[in-house]
């Protein structure tokens, strides 16, 4: 459905558009109500039965587990297992709040959502549908769940400890605690979350009317001309919401960051521990603050980068990341040294996604434009790829063909990477 075009017809469309709309959310708001006490009961005695008829059962395979497991060092052991107790305490609430809240969102919202998609596209039978869909399939869905959450907490709980049994430590040396550096991580960890909560919270304050204006400035406009998240018909409800609910939305965002920069200040503490020096942990305390601003930048589409210091906080980070990696003994993920046997036409840079993504969007363009050209991609492609049915012909076989055809170059010209038109080559 492609949106209206000029002020007569959005506005039209938007005044034929609200009662059908406000039709739909009462019909799937009074279905919520009623399947929500039902579907919240259903989902929270099932996993409560779950996690408590396991619960012994978690308690010994973890010990054992714990105890023959090579990866941890006896003093670790020792630690887990006394504290094994009060971690299946916390697992127990939570996952039984967590429950009761996913109940109740499920049954509220899942009706609801049926109801709009009934409507949608390709339906028949649109008004037997709207009031049968979200009833039958929610009670199935929630069953569902509960047997889902079963096979989680039983057979994937045993793979994954008999995986930690079996697993043999990196290079002959299991993991252990080093009592040394905990007095200065735990300090670190304090100064972290002193220095972080506050310089956070301001910043996310500082920023909240920007992303209430922007927010509500951005659904109006989709709103008005059945754009973005109003395009499809599911999505509407969702999308009305939270045009409503922005400012709570905002709000918690402000909370959450406040919460968030607890824990980012307090990793300050493992910064210490892993790097074995104070100073480091200082150093991550002040970047931490650039670090969030940066992003927080870029999620609101403000200006790139952040008016904080970032120092260095690693010994070596590339090292540092790359001994971490699973994949340490691979040939194929180490970095290749630039040679100074290169052409100036034959560019050589390491492995990065963005690079990679980049080389891609222009060999799609250069082939998508060529192909359009001699008539292979045809504007009714075009129109469905912008559409919300797709079109296989560009969203799939035009990056397939640029792949297969760099392949086919990095092949003819011997090449161990992906080499692109332009003669760059893209190694691991």
């Amino acid at each position: 459905m492609e949106p209206p075009k000029g002020f007569l017809a959005t506005l039209w469309n938007f005044i034929c558009f609200l009662p059908y709309f406000i039709g739909l959310l009462f019909l799937g708001t009074i279905k919520g109500i009623i399947f929500c006490a039902p579907i919240c009961l259903i989902m929270t005695v099932g996993n409560s039965s779950i996690i408590l008829g396991l619960l012994l059962f978690h308690f010994y395979w973890t010990c054992y587990s714990v105890v023959r497991a090579k990866l941890l060092g006896p003093v670790l052991k020792l630690l887990i297992c006394v504290c094994l107790p009060v971690l299946l305490i916390l697992w127990v609430v939570v996952a039984i709040v967590g429950s009761i809240i996913g109940g109740i969102l499920y049954g509220f919202l899942s009706p609801i959502f049926a109801t709009f998609d009934a409507v949608g596209e390709g339906k028949t039978n649109v008004f037997f549908h709207c009031f049968y869909d979200g009833t039958w399939s929610t009670i199935k869905g929630s069953f569902t769940f509960v047997r889902d959450f079963n096979d989680v907490c039983f057979h994937s709980f045993t793979s994954y400890m008999e995986e930690l049994q079996q697993k043999e430590p990196p290079n002959g040396k299991y993991y252990e605690i080093r009592f040394l550096y905990l007095p200065l991580a735990l300090i670190a960890a304090v100064l972290g979350f002193m220095v972080d909560l506050p310089v956070i919270s301001l910043i996310a304050l500082w920023k909240s009317p920007y992303m209430l204006f922007k927010g509500w400035n951005r659904l109006f406009h989709d709103l008005i001309g059945r754009e973005g998240p109003f395009l499809e018909t599911i999505c509407v409800p969702f999308a009305g919401l939270a045009i409503l609910l922005w400012p709570l939305a905002v709000v918690g965002a402000v909370l959450g960051s406040m919460v968030s920069s607890i824990f980012l200040g307090a990793y300050a503490g493992v910064v210490v521990y892993q790097g074995s020096s104070f100073w480091f942990g200082l150093c991550y305390i002040v970047a931490s603050v650039s670090i969030y601003d940066e992003y927080s930048n870029d999620v609101l589409d403000m200006p790139e980068g952040s008016c904080f210091p970032r120092p260095q906080y690693r010994r070596n980070k590339k090292e540092s990341t790359r001994s971490a990696s699973s994949f340490t003994n691979s040939d194929s993920f180490k970095p290749h040294p630039p040679a100074r046997a290169n052409s100036l036409t034959n560019t050589r840079i390491d492995l990065k996604p963005l690079e990679l993504l980049e080389g891609l969007f222009k060999e799609c363009s250069r082939h998508g434009e060529k192909m359009v050209s001699e008539g292979l991609i045809t504007p009714k492609d075009i129109e469905d790829a912008k559409s919300s049915k797709g079109s296989s012909v560009v969203s799939i076989g035009l990056p397939a063909y640029c792949l297969l055809q760099a392949l086919l170059r990095s092949v003819n010209a011997n090449k161990s990477g992906i080499l692109l038109s332009d003669n760059t080559e893209i190694t691991a």
